[in-house]
């Protein structure tokens, strides 16, 4: 071989190289839209509580209840379903997930009462908790070896920016078109996620399997997971005690006016996208001291929110400070759980999927309680202690 044939073909390699690098990043770019629009879909009613309680004549509490339903389904669904559909391909199932949504979605976009909502719920947490749990690990079969860990953060930063970019857009939506309007859209974006998946991630046939006997014999024999899964329920839990209300703690503590709440809600989105990236530049190195600083921010917020005497600028900052510090703890999370088992990692993305939307749905629900039984301010004094009982547990390790 000449000089010029191996110059033609170490360029050749060089451009295949770039080409299945390129298309693995729309792959996981599509897997990123998919778990966005799914996360999405399970907190919207978080921005749009009070208008869907009032339009379908149940109290807030009782609409928290959109929150709870979802979340218990998903972590039951999580492991269910990594373990029942261990050998369907990977891309049909996350698009067949996706597409329950979608039209889980566009249900409750018509929905005549609250039941109706109440069941197109229940096929969003099945939904959430199946590709929650499968599209942690398909990075490495997505992209070559040196970007496997970027390409993980970016599938996983779908979660985080569903809670901070997604939930404020769809209750910008909801205040200026109606809140079944928020629904219709997040259904549609759905639709879009299934043909994004479908056309381009490749296929992806099932490679191993996780078994039941696995998730237990995991917790039971790692003293890391079993960490993970107890700080994951205290911080998640509290943080939706409070969060899964705030458009009437915002109205109530700080006397914000309903309209405002939408773009409220987006400054704290942003405030939670700069928490992520803090966090994601040196949480791999101090995960434990990086979960204790949320945990004292999250009581130190909730403690101030409670306190009387707010107005709009100062329950501004204080919503501000809330998302800098919630932006952080998905990650936080991730990696504490993937740095405690490293060689399990489907089996404890499982258990974390299930610990965190399971903590969704018992959040919602304490807060509805908390919210209807005693006052508004209750959930925050809830959620408060529920972060600082998580930073007592943290700096004990």
């Amino acid at each position: 071989m000449n000089a010029n044939s191996e110059t033609r073909l170490a360029a050749s390699l060089v451009e295949q190289s770039a080409i299945v690098t390129r298309t693995g990043w729309l792959a996981v770019l599509a897997v990123t839209l998919g778990i966005f629009s799914l996360m999405t879909s399970e907190l919207l009613p978080v921005g749009l509580l009070t208008p869907i309680s009032s339009a379908l004549a149940v109290s807030e509490g009782t609409a928290g209840l959109m929150v709870t339903v979802p979340g218990l389904l998903a972590g039951i669904s999580a492991p269910v379903i990594t373990v029942s559909a261990a050998r369907v391909d990977r891309r049909v199932l996350l698009a067949v997930l996706t597409g329950l949504m979608a039209v889980a979605n566009l249900v409750s976009a018509i929905a005549p009462n609250f039941i109706v909502v109440l069941v197109a719920r229940l096929a969003i947490g099945v939904s959430v908790g199946g590709f929650w749990a499968i599209a942690g690990g398909l990075a490495v079969r997505l992209v070559p070896d040196r970007h496997v860990a970027r390409a993980t953060a970016v599938i996983f930063g779908g979660v985080s920016t569903a809670s901070v970019v997604g939930i404020p857009a769809g209750t910008l939506i909801g205040d200026f078109g109606g809140w079944r309007t928020a629904f219709a859209a997040v259904g549609i974006l759905g639709l879009v996620a299934v043909a994004a998946l479908l056309t381009l991630v490749p296929p992806l046939p099932s490679t191993r399997s996780v078994t039941f006997g696995a998730l237990p014999a995991l917790l039971r024999g790692n003293k890391g997971v079993r960490i993970g899964v107890l700080i994951t329920f205290l911080l998640v839990t509290g943080h939706f005690t409070a969060y899964t209300f705030i458009r009437p703690v915002l109205h109530d503590t700080a006397g914000i006016d309903s309209g405002a709440i939408g773009a409220l809600l987006m400054a704290y989105g942003v405030a939670g996208v700069a928490g992520n990236f803090v966090a994601g530049s040196r949480v791999s190195r101090h995960v434990r001291g990086t979960l204790l600083l949320i945990s004292i921010a999250l009581a130190a917020v909730m403690a101030l929110f409670a306190l009387p005497g707010h107005g709009p600028v100062s329950g501004t900052a204080v919503l501000v400070a809330w998302g800098l510090a919630y932006g952080a703890v998905s990650v936080s999370l991730q990696t504490w759980m993937l740095q405690a088992a490293p060689d399990a990692g489907d089996t404890a993305s499982s258990l974390f999927v299930a610990a965190f939307n399971l903590s969704i749905a018992l959040g919602a629900l304490i807060g509805g309680l908390a919210a209807d039984g005693i006052a508004t301010t209750a959930v925050l004094w809830v959620a408060g202690s529920l972060a600082l009982l998580t930073a007592l547990t943290t700096k004990r390790l």
